[in-house]
């Protein structure tokens, strides 16, 4: 009894000494700032509040500013390999406002973990000690900007903090539905926004990423959503929820090819076969997936056409162009080979460990760029990720019983193999707007079998 009196006292004045704190921090500071840095700082500290009250509101609102936050470059980092500064977005700052409130929250109660353990855990934490490890080395060896290099680290620290923020806040399947809905939502009010681009011409991109916009990550977040949303229509028993989900895969195809993300074609094709050969019904997905295929060339709109026939017309006039059994490469791909040429050559250099995170000069391929900044370790431990997420995926989905549980499971892992095909010609798995989606749902889906029902 004595115990439980004190954790009670803790629980009541904790939450008043942190309110106190943080009225006493917006008066000190308030005098300093403009009336919109106060407006937004006054806003932080309430979400600050809500997040304590309600973590299961932040990450709505979290799963909202994956695809709808601006960027904000705040400043320049030397050596970085993508040639641009410290880029940050409202979700950062809503990961950094949730993960202290969930510190708080453990402060007050002592049952809540900070890492559920999951059994992704080994293979995450193997991953992030090598990526920090070859990091500092880089750093001391003067291949890494210190600054630059810890930067992009935390930004994979981000990736697994969602992961975990995830898994202990699930209590209940209905979560995961909820969540899911709300991921689908945000899909479309992003591919409506796609679509609105379009007449303006040129490729479509996710809103807020500046000028030039970011297609292929646009592309390769679609991918995965496409395919969440095929395994749900595949399984569901309810004509009306098919009808729901058909509609949303044709909604999210459209911006898709307007892309002319030539790695997120490539991606879809390997993610729909996935289908057939999981689905019951094989038969009847391997049918509509030919139909398909022949009605591209006259459903497919011509700057999609242009795009794919790019590859092989831009580079028939030019000399600096590499050439495969005759065929002429275009100038983008003949790039990215040439790139990936270089890391083949230059990696022996640091064979272990690599050039440390941003390292190395910009590499538009996730193999190789894993290859040149890790060495051998990061790749054997990027592979020892990937497998045993693979693993994970599948066990679940076969030993699940629940329709829409199996549809999530097959959708993921479906999506799953589509993003490894999106890596050959993109950095997928260090890009935000696709990883901050992919994390959140494989925490849903390695959760599910200590779900039941409506409680843990």
């Amino acid at each position: 009894m004595k115990n439980t009196s004190g954790q009670t006292t803790i629980q009541l004045i904790l939450p008043l000494l942190i309110l106190l704190v943080l009225a006493l921090a917006f008066a000190y500071v308030m005098p300093k700032l403009s009336t919109i840095q106060t407006i937004l700082f006054g806003g932080g500290i309430i979400f600050f509040i809500i997040c304590i009250a309600s973590t299961e509101a932040a990450l709505y609102l979290l799963i909202f500013s994956m695809l709808l936050s601006p960027e904000i470059i705040v400043g320049a980092t030397e050596g970085a390999s993508l040639g641009r500064g410290v880029t940050l977005r409202v979700d950062d700052f809503v990961i950094l406002i949730i993960g202290f409130s969930w510190l708080a929250k453990m402060a007050i109660n002592k049952q809540l973990g900070l890492f559920l353990k999951t059994p992704l855990n080994k293979p995450i934490g193997y991953y992030i000690i090598i990526c920090l490890t070859s990091t500092l080395l880089g750093a001391i060896f003067a291949d890494v900007h210190l600054k630059t290099g810890f930067f992009f680290v935390l930004k994979y620290f981000e990736y697994v903090f969602i992961y975990f923020m995830v898994a202990n806040h699930l209590q209940n399947n209905g979560q995961i539905k909820k969540f899911l809905w709300a991921m689908l939502i945000t899909c479309i009010i992003v591919s409506i926004i796609g679509i609105a681009q379009i007449p303006e011409g040129g490729r479509v991109s996710a809103p807020f990423e500046g000028g030039a916009g970011e297609p292929n990550t646009f592309g390769g977040y679609l991918v995965l959503i496409i395919c969440i949303t095929t395994g749900l229509f595949l399984t569901t028993k309810s004509f009306r929820d098919q009808i729901i989900y058909g509609s949303l895969i044709l909604l999210f195809a459209i911006p898709l090819l307007y892309t002319q993300s030539r790695s997120s074609y490539l991606a879809i094709i390997p993610a729909m076969l996935v289908f057939v050969w999981l689905s019951e019904k094989r038969q009847w997905v391997f049918i509509s997936l030919i139909a398909v295929i022949l009605m591209l060339p006259f459903v497919a709109p011509d700057e999609a056409k242009e795009r794919i026939s790019y590859t092989f017309e831009q580079g028939k006039t030019r000399k600096d162009v590499i050439e495969i059994s005759g065929v002429k490469l275009d100038t983008s791909t003949s790039a990215r080979l040439n790139s990936w040429k270089n890391v083949a050559r230059d990696w022996v250099k640091h064979p272990i460990f690599g050039f440390g995170v941003t390292g190395y000069g910009f590499v538009d391929a996730q193999y190789f760029r894993v290859l040149i900044e890790t060495g051998i370790l990061g790749l054997a431990t990027f592979i020892f990720l990937i497998s045993s997420i693979f693993r994970q995926v599948y066990i679940i989905m076969k030993n699940t019983t629940e329709s829409f549980e199996n549809g999530l499971c097959m959708g993921f892992w479906a999506g799953f193999v589509g993003l490894l095909f999106h890596g050959i010609g993109a950095n997928t798995f260090i890009i935000v707007r696709i990883m901050e989606p992919f994390w959140f749902l494989l925490a849903m889906v390695i959760m599910i079998p200590n779900l039941k029902g409506e409680s843990r």
